[in-house]
């Protein structure tokens, strides 16, 4: 069952269910191996250095990434040169077995446990060759590990989509530039209600008249790279196909560019209810300065865990409700969880839009209650 393991999206497990449904073939006769949910999912949503499209977890159809360390140096090489190593396995001081990936070629003396690279320790020669080894004291290895600036599959998922974004928008830009302002056609036809749907419904109705234009490129920005990340998240084998706003690095880095615009544009009326808020006795004041402080990092952490969280959750829903398959071994089942996984596998599309929208939204009212004037 491990090449259930490194199944891209959810959408995978969707179609490989459907054809399970429809097949004579009993696909759990030759089964020895427990079907471990959690593995699976783990597997699914967290970050890797290869982009493994179909088959089995080795030798199916990957793209290999590239490995960038820095250690005495900078090393680059390919990451199927961890991917098509040497699996070995240790026992740690706990009495539990580990296995990892060690590496060959250029990758040799460096091992790779759960995506984590680390320097392996010589502990003898065999044959005139070095013998490696990963020391575990628990769950985790002990060994020390390189400077890591390898493109992993999120990364290149990143780059895939800001790509992208920037042709769409310089073909939109490009449109308008040379035909003026005539009626829309193409893709500029498809993109315009949707950037005056920010521009006015979440720019103009959350910042003052006067000042929201300065912020609309910005709430532009984190829609549609939200927007488009979660879509391309939805896409099994095309590069963007990742679980990008999933991974809380991404969200951090959003909420805090919205933390940052926010505390750079706030004026005199709103660090003056932070700092001496009026109308309140002066004990009251000092008391409540530093709750209105930490009130200031609460929103974005209220922003990057909505974000994360409501990504994630759909990817994990979907892998559970097929791995019911599974775990009872039996096709039957496939009747009650395809159709349910295929609905959530709908309904994120909508949450796809839907995140973007949110995430503008707030990053708008809290841009707006830093710049709005005091009223008298």
């Amino acid at each position: 069952m491990k090449q259930l393991v490194r199944l891209t999206t959810p959408l995978h497990f969707v179609i490989l269910a459907l054809l399970l449904l429809f097949s004579n073939v009993n696909v759990f006769a030759a089964e020895k191996e427990e079907f471990n949910v959690g593995e699976m999912i783990m597997h699914h949503i967290k970050d890797a250095h290869e982009w493994h499209i179909a088959g089995p977890e080795h030798g199916g159809i990957s793209i290999y990434l590239p490995i960038i360390l820095h250690d005495n140096g900078f090393k680059v090489f390919s990451s199927k040169y961890f991917y098509h190593g040497k699996e070995t396995e240790v026992q740690g001081k706990d009495s539990v077995t580990y296995t990892y990936m060690e590496g060959v070629g250029p990758a040799k003396g460096y091992a790779l446990y759960h995506e984590e690279i680390y320097k392996l320790d010589k502990i003898g020669t065999f044959n005139g060759q070095p013998v490696y080894n990963l020391k575990f004291h628990g769950e985790h290895p002990h060994n020390a590990s390189p400077t890591d600036l390898s493109i992993t599959k999120n990364v290149a998922s990143l780059l895939f989509g800001s790509l992208l974004i920037l042709l769409i928008m310089f073909a939109v830009a490009r449109f308008y530039r040379k035909n003026g302002a005539v009626a829309p056609k193409g893709i500029a036809k498809f993109l315009e209600p949707i950037i005056v749907m920010v521009r006015d419904d979440i720019a103009k109705a959350n910042i003052d008249k006067h000042k929201y234009h300065k912020y609309v490129p910005y709430l532009l920005t984190i829609f549609f790279f939200i927007w488009i990340n979660n879509m391309l998240g939805l896409i099994p084998i095309i590069p963007g196909g990742a679980n990008l706003t999933g991974n809380i690095t991404i969200t951090l880095f959003l909420a805090f560019c919205t933390l940052l615009v926010t505390v750079f544009s706030g004026n005199k009326n709103y660090w003056g209810h932070i700092f001496w808020m009026p109308g309140i006795p002066v004990p009251m004041k000092i008391f409540m300065i530093p709750i209105e402080l930490i009130g200031i990092l609460t929103k974005p952490f209220a922003l990057m865990i909505r974000l994360f969280a409501n990504i994630t959750a759909g990817h994990i829903i979907v892998l559970a409700l097929i791995s019911i398959i599974f775990i009872n071994k039996n096709i039957a089942w496939a009747g009650l969880s395809v159709p349910m996984a295929l609905f959530i596998s709908v309904l994120e599309i909508l949450v796809a839009f839907l995140q973007g929208f949110l995430f503008a939204m707030l990053s708008a009212l809290f841009i707006g209650a830093a710049v709005e004037e005091a009223h008298h």
